[in-house]
């Protein structure tokens, strides 16, 4: 078994594969399918979700719901104010994914908005007055058109 806060090992992988899979798969129907036991089926997802390797929760498609716009910021931040704009990004509700990143922007954010005047009052009224940040560049998305999360791990 691989121990808190080291990499996973292959039963982790192929937990992980299978929930990628189905998410709503039981713990029973793990054990059975891995041929381990209940308990060890518990005992890894305690330690996969701890260790934020995994999160076990429904993906939805956002236009679905009843949002009218989603999409991508992506945001230049002046590095001197790096931790000050990621600490206020997090208290977004409307930003459900954070990532730093290289290039021509430093950080890269995917929103959720009830409609544009939604968008339009995150990104002038309240993303442009964050201190540290530089420009914040706009990206609709118009359609999904993959959205798969089965990607598997290294060991498959």
């Amino acid at each position: 078994m691989a121990e808190k806060g080291k990499p996973i090992d292959e039963l982790d992988a192929k937990i992980i594969s299978r929930l990628q899979f189905d998410g709503r798969t039981s713990n029973t129907d793990l054990a059975k399918a891995l041929d381990v036991s209940e308990a060890t089926i518990r005992a890894r997802l305690k330690r996969l979700t701890d260790d934020d390797i995994i999160q076990i929760v429904a993906v939805s498609n956002p236009l679905k719901l009843g949002f009218e716009v989603t999409g991508d910021l992506n945001i230049r931040v002046d590095m001197k104010k790096m931790d000050n704009v990621i600490s206020a990004l997090n208290d977004f509700k409307e930003l459900w994914y954070i990532v730093v990143t290289t290039g021509t922007s430093n950080i890269n954010a995917e929103f959720v908005a009830k409609n544009l005047a939604e968008l339009h009052d995150l990104v002038y009224n309240k993303l442009s007055r964050i201190d540290g940040i530089e420009q914040i560049e706009t990206s609709v998305i118009m359609k999904y058109i993959k959205r798969r999360y089965d990607f598997g791990t290294p060991f498959s």
